[in-house]
């Protein structure tokens, strides 16, 4: 529907009005305005308005009069048709759809907000009583308002294609937003990639820095053993012209624990075979020394006692303290363990090896908790090659203890715990056993001596054992040494 805008105009008849567009009154069609004016239906006083209507026609009249001749008696027609119209009271239809336009009490005229089939507007004025009262001017739709209206729809599509316009910026700024935040994630991963990176090489550079000190530490070591190598081969080169060998000889530690530390080098006449052969060189002091068997032909460091019943003698066993685990297994029984100074095993090959020299004795020191000591001492003694799994062989007894070692033991294969012997199991220790043992000096060592088998939860006795000693497998000696020599040693007096 079109709106006509509210503009209030002088309509006094004194004033010649023009207009164009801007004001709809020009010479030509004034008249058709007071036409409109004199065929007004929306007032609700008929009769009174058509009077007003006679008196305006009557005064309208001499205007002009030949020039609008046909023109007013079409108004006359036109005004006879409108007053017999407003006689009849028919305007209840119009009147619904109307406005009043009032100025103060006075009301001024009526409009309708619906154009008509030509495209104009009806308005209806009614004319002011008194001469200074004034009311607006009522015109019909124009092409001005026309070309707003267009104005209005062509803006309205433009709003439209905004609004669309405006959808696409924000779709796309959503994608953009997307679009850093996948960015921001991959700049998180491939901060996190660099760290990872940086760490790795940090890691990488603490290893590096970690070998090169290994690497100067092995040139070191190797620079050290180039010089060793250096001062044995000057040594063999002196053996070489001179025969004999050089000896370690190291004091024993209950003596001097310093000296032990640093030993003395001795050049011996011929290589020692063991401790006999160092005594005859005219080496008389107890302590550590390197020996050479014949058999094995490699250097073995022993202690030799020079002091019990003339010296010479190679230990092979000692118990003392408890230092030292025996329950060991088959390589450690082969190759030796313990201290040199307290507690060891010299080495079921280097046994061999040094009792296959010749005929050797045995010899076999017993001390218990009441430092009561007794000995055993056998005539002859060597031990078989690993092949025959170090059988033993022991006799000619004598000595101050009852033996109970060569009837039981003698010819009896050696085991360790680790070899499936049961019996190597029950008393935790290797040995030469045979259905167990009336003589097990590689057991548990027991402070005190006695113990008893339900108390520890054993299955059998493991002590250190020398079953004629109490006439019982629960006594544990305090101390055990066991040391050979060849049968025919024969001390000699110092020079």
């Amino acid at each position: 529907m079109t709106s006509v805008s509210r503009k209030f105009y002088d309509v006094s008849p004194k004033r010649d009005y023009v207009y164009s567009k801007k004001n709809a009154f020009t010479p030509r069609n004034k008249w058709n305005f007071w036409v409109s004016v004199l065929t007004d239906q929306g007032s609700d006083r008929p009769m009174r308005r058509s009077r007003q209507a006679v008196k305006l026609g009557v005064l309208l009249l001499p205007i002009r009069v030949r020039i609008m001749r046909p023109l007013l008696l079409k108004t006359l027609f036109i005004f006879g048709l409108w007053s017999a119209h407003l006689v009849m009271g028919n305007d209840t239809e119009f009147h619904e759809n109307s406005h009043r336009i009032s100025s103060a009490l006075i009301q001024c005229g009526e409009y309708s907000n619906q154009a008509l089939s030509n495209g104009k507007c009806r308005i209806t004025a009614t004319l002011p009583q008194l001469d200074e009262q004034r009311c607006p001017d009522m015109f019909r739709c124009t092409d001005e308002v026309s070309y707003w209206l267009h104005e209005n729809e062509e803006r309205k599509q433009q709003i439209l294609d905004l609004k669309e316009t405006i959808s696409e910026l924000q779709e796309e700024l959503r994608n953009h937003r997307h679009r850093i935040k996948v960015l921001e994630l991959q700049s998180e991963e491939k901060n996190g990639l660099n760290a990872s990176l940086e760490h790795r090489f940090r890691k990488l550079e603490q290893r590096y820095n970690e070998a090169n000190t290994l690497l100067h530490i092995h040139g070191s070591l190797i620079y050290d053993m180039q010089a060793q190598i250096h001062n044995l081969s000057l040594l063999v080169e002196k053996v070489r012209r001179k025969p004999g060998c050089m000896i370690n000889i190291v004091r024993s530690t209950h003596l001097d624990p310093q000296k032990a530390l640093h030993p003395e080098v001795q050049h011996v006449k011929n290589c020692p075979l063991d401790c006999a052969s160092i005594y005859y060189n005219g080496v008389r002091r107890t302590g550590i020394y390197t020996i050479v068997p014949s058999m094995g032909g490699v250097p073995v460091e022993v202690f030799c006692d020079m002091d019990t019943e003339g010296g010479g003698w190679t230990v092979i066993q000692r118990r003392q303290d408890g230092s030292v685990n025996f329950n060991r297994s088959w390589k450690e029984y082969k190759e030796g363990f313990g201290d040199l100074n307290t507690e060891l095993w010299l080495g079921n090959d280097h046994i061999h090896d040094i009792s296959s020299q010749g005929d050797y004795s045995l010899r076999i020191d017993l001390e218990d908790w009441n430092n009561k000591h007794k000995h055993a001492l056998y005539e002859s003694f060597s031990v078989e090659e690993e092949a025959n799994h170090y059988r033993l062989h022991v006799n000619g007894f004598s000595g101050t203890v009852e033996d109970s070692f060569s009837w039981y033991h003698n010819k009896r294969s050696f085991s360790t715990p680790d070899t499936g012997n049961i019996c190597a199991e029950i008393s935790h220790g290797g040995w030469w056993y045979h259905q167990c043992f009336f003589t097990n000096l590689n057991g548990v060592y027991y402070k005190g001596g006695r113990y008893s088998a339900k108390g520890k939860n054993l299955l059998g006795p493991d002590g250190i054992v020398w079953y004629s000693w109490k006439d019982s497998d629960y006594y544990s000696l305090k101390k055990v040494t066991m040391m050979i020599r060849p049968r025919t040693f024969r001390p000699r007096l110092s020079p």
